[in-house]
């Protein structure tokens, strides 16, 4: 049984889902690391402050997550938070959308948060507590021009997180969304050059996580269920 709150981090190999890590790591939480990719995972263990667990997985194979939840519950004993990060977007007219792209966009925004929820919730239920945020996007409230998939996704990822506060409130489970517009990762860099979208209009992955966290820790209050909106600057 682990000694320090568990908190499972999506997408924690770079950007927003590396400065949760950081900042809930010095807040004295046993982070489980969670991206594709081992190298990027081992990057952001180096710079976690206190217990940090790396954990390589596929959030769209629905048989990784059940593994993944298995395993953190047998190394730790308890989950008390799940963070979901991982993002995914391509810059598509809507005649351009495919097949393919739009599975990969729902999958990875939507269903890998959804699923994660549905295989943690038996021990949140059990605990009677267990705390839930997932980072959508201003898309899904003001879309631009070519995030049509990623904004559905992102909006129907706002709903998912009402439906967990409601279904979970009775028992002690909280659930925010977190809405940031344009962030400095390298997935918006992946999109958009400095020319398009310079820095100075951008936010910091850091002040992302600061919301978070606080949400995470109970220092920022927040209604049960809503969806935190963070414009760009």
């Amino acid at each position: 049984m682990a000694e320090n709150k568990i908190a499972i981090v999506t997408g924690a190999g770079s950007g927003i889902g590396r400065a949760v890590a950081v900042q809930l790591g010095a807040a004295g939480y046993c982070v489980v690391l969670v991206s594709r990719r081992r190298d990027k995972l081992e990057e952001t263990a180096e710079l976690v402050d206190g217990e940090s667990f790396v954990y390589p997985a596929d959030l769209s194979d629905d048989k990784a997550i059940k593994t993944l939840v298995e395993d953190v519950l047998a190394s730790f004993g308890r989950i008390d938070t799940l963070v979901n990060v991982a993002g995914f977007a391509e810059l598509l007219s809507i005649e351009q959308v495919t097949a393919e792209n739009w599975r990969k966009t729902i999958d990875v925004n939507l269903s890998g948060p959804v699923l994660l929820t549905a295989a943690v919730w038996p021990t949140f239920m059990e605990q009677k507590s267990g705390v839930v945020v997932n980072v959508s996007s201003m898309a899904s409230a003001d879309p631009f021009p070519g995030f049509s998939t990623y904004a559905a996704a992102k909006i129907g990822l706002n709903m998912f997180t009402q439906c967990t506060a409601q279904e979970g409130e009775a028992t002690g489970v909280k659930a925010v969304a977190i809405a940031p517009g344009a962030v400095e990762t390298p997935m918006l860099r992946s999109m958009f050059d400095e020319q398009m979208i310079s820095k100075e209009k951008t936010l910091s992955p850091e002040a992302i996580a600061d919301v978070i966290c606080g949400c995470v820790t109970g220092e920022r209050a927040f209604t049960n269920g809503e969806t935190i909106l963070m414009p760009s600057p």
